[in-house]
């Protein structure tokens, strides 16, 4: 198992100057690094590439898709943008050397009608990601794009891992995987072990997230149960903690952190890989 820290918790996008985290988030101890390139056109991917290879870390790719790119919008227009927004952060996540490219990243991250999903928002989201999973295919291969069930108060497209499966199934692409997140899972899945082990083989990233989004273990998340069904399922990839830090006002806003989850964000995170790496080692 490989285990990840997300960058979000400690910087708001990734530049140049950001590239020397890498380092500290190897020195933690950590396998695997997620970058959110909120700015695309700034984000040094090769250089990400390179420096990520020389000191020994992986790189995955996480978005949240913008309202004017949704693929399962109503407008044609906007989903012709959002199939092409996609492709363009394929390329990036190519250029970075990414192994994963997950979130939400098959419909726009907070649209809600204030309805059930529909049959046409299916198919179109479906069609859509026929063709980003094509792409993806041919311009970076090996590259998995994970589909992350999030919560109802997020999207009301893909809530559950069973819907996420059959979206996976619809679209019929071999590089199409469910992204888990536990911090959603606890909020909508009946049973999280469950879930997981009904997820199977269709799994391909994970965001360990306490149901707080605090330090792994000092909430209501069942990791031992967790693990224990990551074991039967045979999965041994990437675990990422994903948290944030309620200083930086913009994301603070977007995730709803209105109060401090740890001492720093490095306690946060050396705390919580120590936990969950003690927890693996138990199954």
């Amino acid at each position: 198992m490989k285990f990840g820290i997300h960058s979000l918790l400690f910087t708001e996008t990734f530049l140049e100057k950001d590239l020397p985290r890498l380092d500290t988030f190897k020195s933690m101890g950590f396998d695997a690094v997620e970058i959110i390139p909120f700015d695309p056109e700034n984000f040094p991917a090769a250089k990400v590439a390179q420096y990520a290879k020389d000191i020994g870390v992986d790189i995955n790719i996480g978005y949240g898709m913008p309202q004017d790119k949704n693929i399962i919008s109503a407008d044609a227009s906007v989903r012709r943008e959002g199939v092409d927004f996609s492709k363009y952060l394929v390329d990036k996540c190519a250029e970075a050397g990414a192994k994963v490219f997950g979130g939400v990243i098959y419909c726009a991250w907070g649209y809600m009608t204030g309805k059930m999903r529909t049959v046409d928002e299916w198919q179109w989201g479906v069609e859509a990601f026929q063709e980003i999973a094509g792409y993806a295919q041919e311009n970076a291969p090996g590259l998995i794009l994970g589909i992350e069930p999030v919560n109802r108060f997020e999207s009301h497209f893909i809530n559950i891992a069973a819907d996420a499966v059959q979206f996976i199934r619809d679209v019929e692409q071999s590089n199409v995987r469910v992204h888990l997140d536990t911090f959603h899972m606890i909020r909508e899945e009946d049973n999280i072990a469950r879930a997981v082990i009904e997820t199977g083989e269709n799994i391909g990233y994970i965001h360990a997230c306490e149901n707080q989004r605090g330090v792994p273990g000092r909430g209501q998340i069942p990791w031992l149960e967790f693990f224990q069904a990551l074991k039967q399922v045979k999965y041994d990839e990437c675990v990422t903690i994903e948290s944030f830090d309620p200083n930086m006002e913009k994301i603070a806003k977007l995730c709803c952190i209105w109060r401090q989850l740890a001492e720093s964000p490095e306690q946060l995170a050396t705390e919580g890989l120590a936990y969950l790496k003690e927890i693996y080692g138990r199954v």
